[in-house]
Order: C-alpha cells, then structure tokens, then sequence
C-alpha cells in the first residue's frame, strides 16, 4: 500500500484577480493529490470582484475533508506580506506558492514533494509557460518564452534538472521558511530570488526541475506590461547592489540596449543620420526574432510580438537605470542573516 502523502499549504497572494482567480484555484483542487490540502488566499484591496471570489470559494468548500480554501486579510497590497500571512495562517509541513493568475499542471504538487524527497532541496521550482487568450497575450507569451525576449532564463525556457540561484513560485519545507523568517518585505519585487538567497547561503539547496510547469496568463494591455517590466528592471538593479555578485550580461543587456538606442537617435538627428542604424538595427532584430517566436500563432498576435519584446527590454532597461540608489539602501538595511542548518534527507510528514 502507498504511503500516505504529505499534507500541503497552498499559498496564493491576490490582488485584483477576478479573471482568474476562479480557475486558478480550481487547478488546485483538481490536483492528482491523495494528501490533504489547504488553500490560503492572502487578500490584497482590491477594486473588482476578486473579494467576492475568494468568498464564494471559502463557502463552495467549507464541507470538504481534503482540500479548503481560507482568507486572509493583506491591507498593504505587497506580495511578500500577503505570503508571510498566508504562510502564518497555514499548519501544513509543505508549502506551494502559487499566484492568482497561475494554473498548475495536474500533476504538480505530487511531482514537487518527489522532488523534494529525492533531492533533499529546500525550494523546488519549474517553468513559467506563459499562455495568453487573446492576440495581445499570445503575443507576450511567446515573447516571454523565447531566448531573444528573456535569454537563457531556465524558468521562463525550459533546461536540465538541478541546482538554481532561484526558480518561478516554489515548493518549499515549511521548516525552511520558518527558518529564515519568511519572505523580507522590503522587496515588493524580487522576493523570490532574495528569500532564496538567504535559503541558499545557510546552505540549503534550490532545485530545477523542467517537470514543474504552471501555466501563466501575461498582462492584457501595453501599459500593463510596461508596468511590470519597469518594475523588474526595477527591483533587479536592487538586488544587484543588494548582492554584486548576482550581476551578469544578460541583465546588463537590457540597459545596454536602451543606452545605445537613445544614444542612436540623439545622434543621429544632431550628428549623422548613420547613427540611426542602431535604433535600427534593433528593430530589424525584434522583428527577425519575432518569427520564430510566433510559430504557430495567428497573423494579429504575430504582428504584435515585436511590440512585446520592446515593451519588455525597454521597459525594463528603463526601470534598472533610473532605480534609485535610496531604494536599495533601505532594502539593504533590513538584510536578514541567514540562518545555517542541516538540510533534512526527506520530507516530514
């Protein structure tokens, strides 16, 4: 007879999620999953219907032995409060982050407790397949899974099993989190990398693995992905001063590129028009390595996957250059030390 598996802790920080959230959760109710399993939705303030949601989701369960879903109030709005709250309200010895525009593959928690017993990993992650609904979105889908919109980011395009720096969402020990103290507030973005961070410098391990997948719905508009790019670019020179050693020429490229294009058109309108060959050159690049990326996709969504990838590299060069020195300081002088220990051969059940 199988032994029985681990109880697990669903956490899910949600702010404005009406779209999804629904289906989100219903991907993990629908878990190929003998153990039991709580969903802790941490509550942001949002302005549409995902409140609403959440509660009918509370009641739809409330009579389920298995799998319930609970709230929990997040005022700020700040991912890593809403995953520390949800972390605090929950008991279970694993805990899964997943977001409220997240779909898990069917079989995603049982393949991440495997992993974390035959790894003996602290955190294990896999890949960020973006899929869209529409033109717009298959178009920053593709642009989100190609090496020319995100280079060799494994999580975003796939690669080998095995140790990471960080990997998308994450199935951890609770022991770890407790251990380090959770996620550091302080970082409205990159918190994943910052709390794996300290999870890897105690000595405990991060684990890859191409059979982890969640399905992820991109930002529906221009200005929304904008938003999110400037935000990564952002948080990401924060977390190159935070830790300098975290840097390298994928990061750099990015903020390169909108250096040299700025610097191509003031050139080439006050100098020699032969400056415009950058600005050029770039968009000749978008363009070529769009149609790879759009294999597959309608003509409409194949048309817009170069807007994709400039909203992306510009947008998030724009946000690593002009991320202020003050930011960082202050995310700096909240460090937390990490906290050394034995990692575990298995999971507690």
């Amino acid at each position: 007879m199988p032994a029985q598996q681990p109880a697990v802790s669903v956490i899910m920080p949600v702010l404005d999620e009406e779209r999804h959230l629904r289906d989100s959760v219903r991907h993990i109710l629908a878990q190929e999953y003998t153990g039991e399993m709580e969903v802790v939705i941490a509550l942001g303030p949002s302005t549409d219907r995902t409140d609403e949601i959440a509660a009918e989701l509370v009641r739809e369960t409330a009579s389920d032995e298995r799998a319930r879903v609970h709230t929990v109030p997040n005022p700020t709005g700040r991912t890593p409060a809403a995953l520390n709250a949800a972390i605090k309200a929950s008991r279970h010895p694993i805990v899964v982050r997943v977001d409220g525009h997240g779909m898990l593959s069917p079989n995603y928690i049982a393949t991440a407790v495997r992993l974390l017993e035959e790894t003996g990993a602290q955190n294990v992650g896999g890949i960020m397949h973006a899929e869209g609904e529409n033109a717009w979105e298959d178009a920053v889908a593709a642009a989100m899974t190609s090496r020319i919109g995100v280079g060799n980011a494994a999580f975003h395009t796939g690669g080998e099993a095995g140790p990471a720096e960080t990997v998308y969402l994450g199935v951890f020990r609770r022991e770890a989190l407790e251990r380090q103290g959770g996620y550091n507030e302080e970082f409205i973005r990159a918190q994943d990398w910052e709390l794996n961070f300290r999870i890897r410098e105690a000595g405990g391990l991060i684990w890859f693995s191409p059979e982890l997948k969640v399905r992820y719905r991109p930002r529906p508009s221009v200005r929304a992905l904008a938003k999110q790019y400037k935000d990564y670019g952002r948080w990401r020179r924060v977390v190159a001063r935070y830790h300098s050693g975290s840097i390298n020429l994928r990061y750099l490229a990015p903020p390169t590129a909108v250096c040299a294009i700025a610097a191509g058109l003031v050139a080439g309108v006050a100098l020699t028009p032969w400056a415009l060959a950058v600005p050029a050159g770039y968009l000749a690049a978008i363009t070529g390595g769009s149609i790879p990326a759009g294999k597959g996709l309608s003509l409409k969504a194949r048309a817009q996957i170069p807007v994709a990838l400039a909203t992306m590299h510009m947008c998030w060069g724009f946000g690593f250059l002009t991320s202020p020195r003050a930011l960082a300081d202050k995310v700096i002088a909240s460090r937390r030390p990490s906290v050394p220990s034995d990692t575990p051969s298995g999971v507690r059940t």
